[in-house]
């Protein structure tokens, strides 16, 4: 996997649990793209990409259908983030 060039941003609080989610489960960001367009949600691998960079807002449609792919709770997905 690619290093992160650049620091997270902070127009989210979710972006990093979702990178991490990815690597765990292994599926690539592309992958997880489809899976949520598959469900409705309107997002292409460079909006993908700068959500989990934390530097755009991630919508609430996106927020559910990512904690549904992964079988989570919402809840989950701000689990150790810090409001700065």
């Amino acid at each position: 996997m690619k290093q992160r060039e650049k620091p997270l941003g902070n127009k989210n609080l979710i972006g990093a649990n979702v990178t991490k989610m990815r690597t765990l489960y292994h599926i690539s960001q592309k992958e997880l793209a489809i899976n949520m367009q598959l469900m409705g949600v309107d997002i292409n691998l460079s909006s993908l990409s700068k959500l989990e960079g934390q530097t755009r807002v991630a919508t609430d449609k996106e927020v559910l259908a990512i904690a549904r792919i992964f079988h989570m709770r919402i809840d989950d997905l701000f689990e150790n983030v810090s409001i700065r």
